[in-house]
């Protein structure tokens, strides 16, 4: 006799909100709120928790592969947690050095060219924004395409950021200066922003290629539909 296959429970919202992956979120919101709150007062434990929100960032993906907790809410959580968080502190960097435009130039740069390729996976149908197979950019397609290089530059740049954050002194620093100055010392913290330095000018340069192909989507998009019968 055939047993009988049990019914998968039904799936609530309440349930979805609760997942695993989408809880560590909620602690990553509160984590950063409370960084940032002290991040004058205390910059050693505000990197500290800043850079820890950010390795759960890897965590919460790994939590919904495994316990097949994907979901749609929590990408876009995750997503927002990431752009909010490093915008709020290159905003910070923003006051702390001169020219500040440089740190508010690439928030624009983080948010509109995320924001754009999120609206053309959509628009493509497709399931993730890190779906870039159909691209015909090398960089591009190796950095989504590769784990270990997205981590890495992704890594890179906020500890850049962080370094960058814990090294000034007041609040009129010149970045060339600093970052001439760390140069020029050959110590273990010069090595370390050398390496990340690559990272970052990696991440920067997928985030424009990333800024042009979305708009390209957007606008093919708009030529279809106007010669769609």
């Amino acid at each position: 006799m055939a047993k009988k296959s049990v019914p998968e429970p039904r799936l609530t919202k309440l349930s979805v909100y609760l997942y695993i992956p989408n809880i560590i979120g909620y602690i990553r919101v509160l984590m950063n709120c409370y960084a940032f709150a002290i991040c004058f007062s205390n910059k050693r434990l505000f990197s500290l928790l800043y850079f820890v929100s950010f390795v759960c960032d890897g965590v919460d993906g790994w939590c919904a592969r495994k316990f097949n907790q994907v979901s749609t809410f929590g990408a876009v959580l995750d997503m927002v947690t990431d752009r909010i968080s490093t915008a709020c502190l290159l905003v910070i960097l923003s006051q702390v050095y001169r020219p500040g435009l440089i740190f508010l130039s690439l928030l624009a740069l983080d948010i509109g060219s995320h924001w754009l390729q999120m609206y053309s996976t959509f628009l493509l149908g497709k399931a993730s924004h890190k779906d870039v197979k159909d691209s015909t950019n090398w960089l591009f397609k190796a950095y989504y395409g590769n784990r270990m290089i997205m981590a890495y530059c992704c890594v890179a740049c906020e500890v850049l950021y962080i370094i960058l954050f814990l090294v000034a002194k007041n609040e009129t620093e010149n970045l060339i200066e600093v970052l001439m100055g760390l140069a020029q010392h050959n110590t273990p913290l010069s090595v370390i922003v050398g390496f990340v330095l690559i990272g970052w000018a990696v991440k920067q340069a997928v985030n424009c290629i990333q800024l042009k192909t979305a708009a390209d989507i957007c606008v093919l998009h708009d030529i279809n539909k106007k010669h769609s019968p």
